[in-house]
Parts: C-alpha cells; structure tokens; sequence
C-alpha cells in the first residue's frame, strides 16, 4: 500500500496559485490479485465545478469513486479530497461529503420527513458559520418534490419517489463534495429536469463541486462542466463536451439534393462549405441538413476501440483532445 505525504500541501501545488483542488489525483492505481483496474489516472475537480464520469462496464469508475469517497484502499497513488487523504478521514472529513447511490436499503416504515429530520440531526455538530447544516427539511422535500410524501411511509413510495428520496438522503448535510452514481435511473422527464435544476443550483449556489458517474450521455452534456472518460483503466478523455466532440470528431456532415440527386459531404468547416455550395448552385440546392458529431458519436468511437482492444489507439486520440 502507497504511503502518501502531505497531501494538502500536495493538492495546493498541483494547482495554479490561489486554487486548491477539492479533487486533487495523480498517478492513481488499483489492483486486485493480478488485475490492474486503475492504470495511473490524473485529474482535479475545482470548487463549484459539476464534473461527469463516463466509461464502459469494468473501465473503473465505481473503483475510482469508492476511493476518493474513503470506502476503498487504492493500490498507489495520491488522492486529496477537501485536503485529506481518503484512507484517513474522519467523521467530520465525511459530513462535508453526501453520496447518493444507485439504490440503497431503507427503512420502509420510516415516513419522509421523519427520516430526514433524524439523518439531519447527525450533520448539525458539524454546521459552520460558512455552511449550517443541515439543510431545512420542510424545504429540502420541496426542493426534491416530494412535498405531497413528506408524511407518507417509505414502503409506499413509487420507485421515481424513492429515488427523489436517495437525493434527499445524499445533500441533507449541504455537502460541499457530492458523488453522484445514476442519480435519475427511475426519473419520468419532469423529474430528471428538477434533478438537472437541483444539480446546477447546487453547483451555482451552494458552490458544490459535483462528480457524477452516469451512462446518459445526454444527461452528461447537459450537466457536465467537464467529462472525463474511463476505459482500460485509464482517463482517455477530458474536456467540456463541445472540447471532446469538436477536437475528436471535428467533422461535419452536410447532406443535400440538387436536380433529384442526393448528395453527402464530410467537413471540418460546414459553415464555409456551405457557403461555397450555394454560391455556386444558388436555389437548385434543396433538403440542406448539417449534421454535427454528437457526444455519442464521440463516447461510441472510443468504446468501439477499447472493445476492439485498440485501446492505446483510443488513449492517443483521446489524450490529443485533452492538450
């Protein structure tokens, strides 16, 4: 096992000066028997930064997220988290940090607003001037939407209620660090947008740094300040979405009819070339569609590598997208 130094002192200097990383991870590993989960993985998260992890089964991200919350030991490496060392934190270390799982094990006979106020109590020896925790319960349950189950049992929420629930459970501390894992798997359409609003107020508001693991892509791009990307063990990607789709799927597909003839047409300057197009064929162009490279497009490029075994491919496209 890694013994690591100072790590706040550590974490301070990895960042430009003025800034401490709330995440702060350098050459992170992790093995089981003779399986390299984590292969050296580097990245930082800034305070009030919302931050997606995206990756196939088995690329690593509940390893990476186990660690850096302190339930799991890592291999080598350094990790900072609020300035600790996650394999030394303590209670107080914790109560800054709300976690919201893919499902957990309630109490069915508990009521809503009951098992929030007794889950509050806990974070209120840890309140400071800057952040009093807990948060107000009675506006919490609104905040999550469940102001109309707030007396009713846990045992007879909707699977949608219960998972609001989960996320009430997870920022009842008014976390300053939150890990997100499938936060709106269960959620209808209106509930994912009341996430989506929690998340930025959260971020906006409260200053939260947010790392959320995820497969909705489209949840990823429309939260995400950055999206780091897992595969083979390592972080092959991260950037902004627009970043990762313009610098590694930079091209553009224009498709368009001219004289019944449909014709299609790959650039990395759709704006010019469509320009050029009309100047030369004026109203004879007809059906003109841009299609741009979608998030998806990029996440399914590398997955197709990796589970092709192309991986180094992938970590050299990936890591150009990074500079």
């Amino acid at each position: 096992m890694a013994v690591v130094g100072d790590v706040g002192r550590w974490a301070r200097n990895a960042e430009p000066a003025g800034e401490t990383a709330v995440i702060a991870v350098r050459d992170l590993r992790m093995r089981y028997g003779s399986v390299d989960v984590l292969k050296g993985i580097d990245f930082t998260a800034q305070r009030g930064e919302v931050i997606t992890l995206l990756g196939p089964n088995g690329a690593g991200k509940t390893t990476t997220i186990e660690i850096l919350e302190g339930f799991r030991m890592r291999s080598a490496g350094e990790v900072s988290v609020l300035g600790v060392d996650p394999g030394n934190g303590n209670e107080r270390w914790r109560a800054r940090m709300g976690v919201v799982l893919q499902s957990w094990r309630d109490h069915g006979r508990w009521r809503v607003r009951e098992l929030l106020y007794h889950l509050g109590r806990y974070y209120v020896p840890y309140s400071t001037p800057e952040r009093q925790r807990p948060y107000d319960v009675d506006e919490l349950i609104q905040t999550v939407g469940l102001g109309e189950q707030a007396g009713q049992k846990i045992a007879s929420l909707s699977g949608g209620q219960r998972r609001r629930l989960d996320v009430a459970i997870g920022i009842i501390g008014r976390p300053e660090l939150l890990f997100l894992d499938e936060p709106t798997a269960g959620f209808d359409p209106h509930a994912r947008r009341d996430f989506h609003d929690l998340v930025h107020r959260l971020s906006d508001l409260d200053n939260a740094t947010i790392l959320l693991a995820t497969h909705d892509l489209d949840e990823a791009e429309k939260l995400a300040d950055r999206i780091l990307i897992l595969a083979g063990g390592r972080i092959v990607a991260n950037g902004s979405a627009d970043q990762l789709i313009r610098q590694v799927a930079g091209q553009a597909e224009v498709r368009w009819s001219r004289g019944g003839e449909h014709l299609v047409h790959s650039t990395e300057d759709a704006s010019r070339f469509v320009r050029e197009l009309f100047a030369q064929h004026g109203e004879e162009i007809a059906d003109l569609e841009v299609r741009r490279a979608s998030l998806e497009d990029t996440y399914m490029a590398m997955v197709h590598r990796y589970e092709t075994g192309h991986v180094e491919e992938a970590v050299t496209e990936f890591e150009g997208a990074s500079r």
